[in-house]
């Protein structure tokens, strides 16, 4: 058989074996949900072999997505590692069989810290479906493996049954997308809905600043000195009056002769935009866009400029 059409065999396979789990999700899947929502501790995932990879990716999906959880190597749970079983705990089993030996071996324990099992099974009578406070059938009409032996088919279904799991969990808890940031700051959504300007800007000394009565050939050096392209402008009490940018320099060139000795409130731009140091960078970026400008002051109560945010620090921290 030519390598495209197993592969198309194995998709479809797998395809129709998650497609066939819409009808068995049932009043069991629900339990499950409320188990969890009602668990005071964690949910401990727990499977051996392709079924501890599947669970290592679903504790670490809930855990992003709110439901706090761990990993619990079933054969490493029988050497000491039960110990990280907690009062409030629920567990989470995986098992194709649901005759998995490690897995079967440390239920006696568990059952004896009075902790919930949901477990993820193919065989609805096997031991761990008799043994679980809640079953969910993870069964599978056949693997893809061509030997029918590979866990294929059944790991993704397990899979997606704690996709589903996470979601609906997520939707429960009324889980928004400020709390995912939370769990992913250095993710660019973290950082979007995370970062602020003050952890971005500049202050003190590296804050361009004239004064409006002073020569322009004072306002290049301020701005050449600070390394921004423009500098704002004050009056006498230190307000923000205005700014000038290597634009006004430019258009200002095309006009007239001996700018520099022109003093720096007749080259201005009046009024320019400002953002408080408390707004999300995120924003400070959506007005640098829509005014086609690269910097954005901050000022203080009284209006003094207080700092200074360059478009190049919003990409640098990864804010696209």
């Amino acid at each position: 058989m030519d390598v495209k059409d197993i592969a198309k065999k194995t998709l479809k396979i797998e395809a129709d074996a998650i497609y066939a789990l819409i009808d068995r999700i049932d009043e069991n899947f629900k339990k499950a949900v409320d188990l969890f929502m009602k668990c005071e501790s964690r949910v401990v995932v727990t499977g051996m072999g392709k079924s501890g990879i599947i669970g290592k990716k679903i504790a670490a999906t809930l855990s992003s997505t709110g439901t706090p959880s761990v990993f619990l190597h079933p054969a490493e749970g029988v050497h000491g590692d039960l110990g990280m079983i907690m009062k409030g705990d629920c567990v989470l089993a995986i098992s194709n069989s649901g005759e998995t030996a490690e897995i079967v071996s440390i239920l006696p324990v568990i059952k004896r810290f009075n902790v919930p099992i949901v477990s993820l099974v193919g065989k609805m009578n096997s031991t761990l479906a008799k043994r679980s406070d809640c079953v969910i059938d993870a069964s599978v009409e056949r693997e893809a493996c061509p030997l029918n032996l590979a866990p294929t088919a059944s790991t993704t279904v397990s899979l997606a049954l704690g996709d589903a799991l996470a979601v609906a969990l997520l939707e429960s808890r009324g889980f928004r997308e400020e709390d995912f940031a939370v769990f992913h700051p250095s993710g660019a959504l973290g950082k979007k809905l995370l970062l602020k300007v003050e952890d971005l800007y500049h202050t003190g000394d590296k804050v361009p600043v004239i004064n409006k009565n002073e020569l322009l050939s004072r306002a290049v050096i301020e701005m050449s000195s600070k390394g921004f392209g423009c500098t704002s402008v004050v009056n006498d009490e230190g307000q923000l009056v205005g700014i000038i940018t290597d634009g006004d320099l430019r258009r200002s060139l095309e006009k007239y002769q001996n700018i520099f000795d022109k003093p720096v409130y007749e080259m201005l731009t009046p009024n320019p935009k400002t953002i408080s140091k408390d707004a999300l960078a995120a924003k400070a970026l959506q007005i640098m866009e829509e005014h086609s400008i690269t910097t954005i002051l901050t000022v203080d109560e009284h209006n003094r400029p207080t700092g200074i945010l360059h478009l190049h620090d919003i990409l640098s921290a990864g804010i696209v």
